[in-house]
């Protein structure tokens, strides 16, 4: 007899990591961003996952892979609602809310062109003056930037 399930079956994951509630338009730069297709390990990627919050969502498993701040801080520039499942022996031992930091160094270019990161071999500096809609402000030249105009290192 047919049951009728609602329920998507993914395969469990061993080790690894769960990311979660990414909004549907931003997946697949969140999949650009960590490079996922640079991995040598299995990936999951669900697109369009129906989500009583969300309405839909996306979610993305990764085998063997733990991220580290630089990275979650990238994740939250793009899909600032995401959470992060730790996975150990297919069991979730640790659950990361992403959130901005106050501060972002080294991970977003400045749009003005004449601002002295453009110019000099040094490090961009960004203060988070916004973190729901996400507006950041260069720390140099004081231009502020809006989440739609970030540009990634």
């Amino acid at each position: 007899m047919l049951q009728n399930k609602k329920e998507l079956q993914i395969a469990a994951l061993q080790n690894g990591t769960v990311i979660d509630h990414i909004p549907s338009e931003q997946l697949f730069k969140v999949v650009s961003l960590l490079e996922i297709e640079k991995l040598k390990t299995p990936v999951t990627i669900g697109y369009h996952l129906d989500s009583k919050k969300m309405g839909s969502k996306g979610i993305l498993k990764i085998s063997g892979k733990f991220f580290v701040q630089d990275e979650i801080n990238r994740i939250a520039l793009i899909a600032p609602s995401v959470k992060l499942n730790i996975i150990r022996d297919y069991e979730v031992v640790e659950k990361k809310y992403v959130q901005l930091p106050d501060e972002l160094t080294g991970i977003v270019k400045c749009n003005n062109p004449k601002c002295i990161t453009n110019n000099e071999p040094m490090k961009t500096r960004f203060n988070v003056i916004e973190k729901e809609n996400v507006t950041i402000k260069c720390e140099y030249c004081e231009l502020k930037i809006r989440k739609e105009d970030i540009v990634l290192l």
